[in-house]
């Protein structure tokens, strides 16, 4: 990356948008409140906001990163295209009827999502391919051609084409969009066998209709951003993060706008990659609070983990099965409704509930005094002390203490006979179990102990929260580091160019074929590769290799890491090593006697990463300077205590701020526990850990 290159990372958030500009080794950031009619106000009032502050012309910006969560949202709002769906004869009701396994056994009164298209959006063709690709019945274009007329009539604006096996020959689906383009040319065509060529139909159909429910919208935003950025005098290129951890070309996104859902979350993930790096962490658990949700990943060896499939809208909170489906390249992170506008209230059984709702950016929390009657996350840190009212957002937001405490009291308080303070403690502690328990089932989901683990929290929230966190998780390390209030933005900033290809294609150890699986792992890393080159001309590509295994008769597979030379040389021998290898690690054993199953391939090509930094990290030695101090409730000891206010830019490398304290900035606050004291390293990090033995608050 040229050293000289102006970039800047923009990251919308359901209640903020962060930008962040980055001119060689200085950073200019802002954080403005999302507007929701038209995304991308937020982005040119930021980019002017940060020009100014680096003293630059908008001009002058060489290459935009960014991330939304404009897809994503669309899809749990239902706020998409007039879509349909054409698929084989028989299998118009796969998307409805799922894979009919039930989350919970028990519940006689379980509620599925509803698909995103009805019954009668959804059309059939009469044609079949075979699990081989072989074709079974042929496609007549008549047939096509009378459907495209009933589309027509419809008035649809999008359609999504899913035929049975087409990932194995997409002659048919080809053919389909062929008929359309000639008779429907204003109507958007998304074909499964592009958007994700994998087995497992029912994962296939909802990704693609998922991708075509979404496409008008992201498509006519990206238009209007890239228009509204260009009367501004920015007409530099505009990449986007997609959902693997890497960026693609505004073009590759328009088209597949699917592959943009958790761009955002992605971003915070490989951000703290980067910061596991400097530090030489393997095990790391990323936090990352914004306005609308926490986002929490496992990070080992400073890879993020991925997955070839997530779940978008969860009606059962925690319950795998219960969301979306999307089967697309992604970093596995667990993600729920708790962000510092996240909405609370009490329940039949006199419990205060925390989110999934969001007061977001409009109106807010009600201590924004922007309408809002409700308490919210910040509402509760606000009361508790941890937020100051005359410098949130570096005083550009006042906050209403009076407003915070009348909704505690009328919606929480009075319900359940207790004061406003009170009813704040019960907020913040319910929702910070909430994410200690989100962290907890994802570690075990993954066979993970978190008490080796360092945290590093970013997002706006996550400083505020993440010290309590660490407390219930008996985790006794967390990182704070430098711009972590719009940490996502910057992770844009750090991404790699990459694109991840995949294609189902079924086999047997024992009918092992060699030349068969080197010619597909190198057509995939022929296309991974011509996507990447789209983005960046000139760069070195690294292939990165795996195949999806199991044993036979299982249901899922694990990834199989390939290196380039058992990619090109495949050799049946060394599959079954690695496999075998693989699984033992996973569930402490292999079965012995059974075949193996390979069913998924997936080619990553990605530019080199951006060289890391090693901090030397400092020894505790000098004292920090204090401003002041203030009442901060500390949820462990259940009282208020008196903290120390340190300004996090007075802070030298060595400085030590015993707990308990808050740090703070204009995009965030680090609270620092009554158990805890910060140390401030030399790249800005701030480094909270257990006292020693013995001392107390």
């Amino acid at each position: 990356m040229d050293a000289s290159l102006i970039r800047l990372g923009v990251d919308i958030g359901g209640t903020f948008t962060d930008v962040v500009l980055e001119r060689g080794a200085e950073q200019f950031s802002t954080k403005v409140l999302t507007t929701y009619g038209a995304p991308e106000d937020a982005i040119l009032d930021g980019t002017a906001q940060v020009c100014a502050k680096a003293g630059i012309d908008p001009s002058r910006i060489g290459q935009i990163i960014h991330g939304t969560t404009l897809a994503t949202n669309a899809l749990i709002e239902r706020r998409g295209a007039r879509t349909a769906l054409i698929t084989t004869q028989g299998f118009r009701d796969v998307i409805e009827m799922r894979t009919e396994s039930r989350f919970e056994q028990y519940d006689l009164n379980m509620v599925l999502p509803d698909p995103l298209l009805p019954r009668q959006n959804r059309f059939t063709l009469r044609e079949r391919i075979s699990a081989k690709g072989k074709v079974l019945i042929p496609l007549e274009r008549a047939e096509i051609e009378a459907l495209a007329e009933d589309i027509r009539t419809a008035r649809f604006d999008s359609v999504a084409v899913g035929l049975i096996h087409s990932y194995l020959n997409d002659i048919h689906e080809r053919m389909v969009r062929d008929v359309l383009a000639e008779m429907l040319p204003d109507v958007m065509v998304s074909l499964s066998c592009e958007v994700s060529p994998q087995m497992r139909e029912y994962e296939r159909f909802n990704t693609t209709v998922a991708n075509a429910y979404i496409k008008p919208l992201m498509k006519s935003y990206l238009g209007r951003l890239e228009g509204r950025l260009a009367e501004a005098g920015v007409r530099c290129p505009i990449f986007l993060m997609h959902s693997g951890g890497g960026i693609i070309s505004i073009e590759s996104s328009a088209e597949f706008p699917v592959r943009l859902v958790e761009s955002g979350p992605a971003g915070g993930a490989v951000f703290a990659a980067n910061i596991a790096a400097r530090y030489g962490l393997d095990k790391v658990l990323s936090f990352d609070m914004g306005g609308t949700t926490a986002k929490i990943c496992l990070i080992k060896n400073q890879t993020p983990k991925t997955a070839r499939v997530f779940e978008v809208a969860r009606t059962y909170r925690f319950k795998k099965g219960s969301g979306m489906p999307i089967s697309i390249p992604v970093i596995d992170m667990v993600e729920i409704g708790a962000g510092g506008g996240s909405l609370a209230h009490v329940d039949a059984m006199r419990q205060i509930r925390v989110g999934p709702e969001s007061a977001g950016s409009e109106p807010g929390p009600a201590c924004y005094g922007r309408g809002g009657t409700r308490p919210a996350v910040t509402d509760a840190d606000l009361v508790l002390g941890k937020l100051d009212a005359d410098n949130f957002a570096g005083g550009s937001i006042p906050l209403h203490t009076d407003q915070s405490r009348r909704a505690l009291e009328t919606k929480l308080g009075k319900p359940l006979d207790m004061d406003a303070q009170t009813a704040a403690f019960g907020l913040a502690e319910v929702v910070d179990e909430n994410m200690a328990n989100a962290a907890r089932v994802h570690a075990v989901e993954n066979g993970e102990d978190l008490s080796g683990y360092t945290m590093i929290a970013f997002g706006g929230a996550a400083p505020l929260h993440a010290g309590r966190l660490c407390e219930k998780l008996g985790v006794d390390r967390l990182l704070v580091p430098e711009g972590a209030g719009v940490g996502s933005a910057i992770g844009f900033l750090r991404a790699p160019f990459s694109f991840e290809a995949t294609r189902s294609l079924y086999m047997k150890l024992s009918d092992f074929e060699a030349d068969t699986i080197r010619d597909v792992l190198a057509d995939l890393q022929r296309e991974a590769t011509a996507f990447v080159r789209s983005c960046d001309a000139n760069s070195d590509i690294q292939a990165e290799f795996k195949a999806y295994m199991r044993y036979t008769g299982q249901g899922w597979e694990i990834p199989v890491v390939l290196t380039p030379e058992q990619a090109a040389n495949p050799d049946m021998s060394t599959f079954q090593r690695l496999f075998e290898e693989d699984y033992a690690n996973l569930f402490g054993r292999v079965v012995e006697g059974m075949d193996v199953e390979m069913t998924v391939w997936a080619v990553n090509a990605t530019t080199p990463p951006a060289p890391v930094s090693p901090v030397t990290e400092a020894s505790g030695t000098g004292s920090a300077a204090i401003s002041g101090t203030r009442d901060v409730f500390d949820p462990a000891l259940a009282r208020a205590v008196s903290a120390q206010i340190v300004a996090r830019n007075a802070l030298k490398t060595g400085d030590v701020v015993h707990g308990p304290a808050v740090i703070t900035e204009d995009e965030t606050t680090i609270v620092v526990p009554s158990s805890r004291m910060a140390l401030a390293q030399p790249d800005g990090c701030i480094d909270v850990i257990l006292k020693p033995a013995g001392e107390t608050a």
